[in-house]
């Protein structure tokens, strides 16, 4: 199974994923996809010590699919953070 770390950035909120290098990144085609469910247990821990200062809030493992080389969350909930609203926001009434 493929998983990624999701959170979101304390500072404004945005939705980051956890990247090669320990950083953060709020595109999900930048964010580390890992196959081994040790590492991905061990790179949580590391992702949970980012929360402890302050950086992230609430990491969490995700189950991500690759389809034609692209990441996607498997979960609606997860896709909706990874990629936004479910509505075109430019044909809003205003």
């Amino acid at each position: 199974m493929l998983q990624m770390i999701i959170a979101n950035r304390l500072s404004d909120g945005v939705v980051v994923f956890f990247a090669p290098g320990e950083a953060w990144v709020p595109e999900i085609g930048a964010g580390l996809v890992i196959q081994d469910a040790a590492e991905a247990e061990r790179l949580l821990g590391v992702a949970k010590q980012h929360e402890e200062h302050c950086l992230v809030i609430d990491p969490l493992l995700i189950e991500v699919a690759s389809e034609s080389g692209r990441v996607r969350p498997v979960a609606i909930r997860e896709a909706i953070r990874a990629f936004g609203p479910t509505v075109r926001t430019d044909q809003l009434a205003g």
